[in-house]
């Protein structure tokens, strides 16, 4: 488990989400722009509703939404401008899981996203301030500004076939270490990354398809990449890579 001695700094300005956590009335709200005690209130949320295999307990937030709701009005009033680039990163991060499981939480019981009309593309989400879809919020908050692809191992999008979601939500100052590490829980995963030693093949996500030139696949190929990330687990160079079909059931903890 990693060390979470980074956090407590920040331990009096999440007190008063852990009030609201726990039934309680809060005294006050931590400053709008602090990105690290929203980060360490969410990995308390998420050690409390997410299971190690990365499925989100939707049954129990929708009958006890209190808690997400209270993350969820923190992520609406976030005040970027007054944030580090490091602190915008990691609260968009964690704004997007959040505001996905909030979203879930609203449809519930629900097989898939897919069968939420617009999810991703046509209903807006009130995050700092601004209406954006999850998609414009991937793209314009995320994507374009930080050129990482290792975000796409951070972000999940309530499906089984997406990375599973981490119980440590991303805080600014360790976060270059927590993408590097979750790339790295991703990438070694054998549902993520299938290698069939005896056919010489690797089947990947569809997410290195969709988002190829995020990892600049045009310079390297798909297994260097990956390789990165695997160190005693390399995959040979000779071996074929292929796509698996994503899986957007749901990622249920209850089912």
């Amino acid at each position: 488990m990693p060390p979470f001695g980074f956090l407590l700094p920040a331990f009096r300005r999440l007190l008063p989400l852990l009030l609201v956590m726990g039934g309680l009335p809060a005294v006050a709200a931590p400053p709008a722009h602090d990105a690290t005690a929203l980060a360490a209130a969410t990995t308390v949320f998420l050690r409390h509703y997410v299971s190690a295999e990365g499925q989100v307990n939707y049954q129990a937030l929708q009958a006890r939404p209190a808690a997400l709701r209270a993350l969820l009005r923190q992520v609406q009033t976030f005040e970027p401008k007054a944030a580090s680039a490091a602190e915008r990163k990691s609260f968009y991060l964690n704004a997007y899981n959040l505001t996905v499981i909030g979203a879930v939480v609203d449809h519930y019981p629900v097989a898939s996203v897919m069968k939420i009309p617009g999810f991703f593309d046509l209903t807006r989400y009130l995050v700092a301030g601004e209406k954006l879809t999850l998609n414009e919020l991937e793209a314009s908050k995320l994507r374009q500004p930080y050129a990482d692809p290792r975000i796409h191992f951070a972000l999940v999008c309530a499906a089984r076939g997406c990375p599973r979601l981490s119980r440590e939500a991303y805080s600014p100052g360790p976060l270059d270490a927590q993408l590097t590490a979750q790339a790295r829980r991703v990438l070694t995963d054998p549902e993520f990354v299938r290698v069939d030693t005896g056919a010489r093949k690797v089947l990947v996500s569809e997410i290195f398809r969709w988002y190829a030139a995020d990892f600049k696949l045009g310079s390297t190929t798909i297994l260097a990449y990956i390789n990165q990330f695997r160190s005693v687990q390399l995959i040979p160079a000779g071996f074929t890579t292929d796509y698996y079909s994503y899986d957007w059931t749901l990622n249920d903890w209850g089912r």
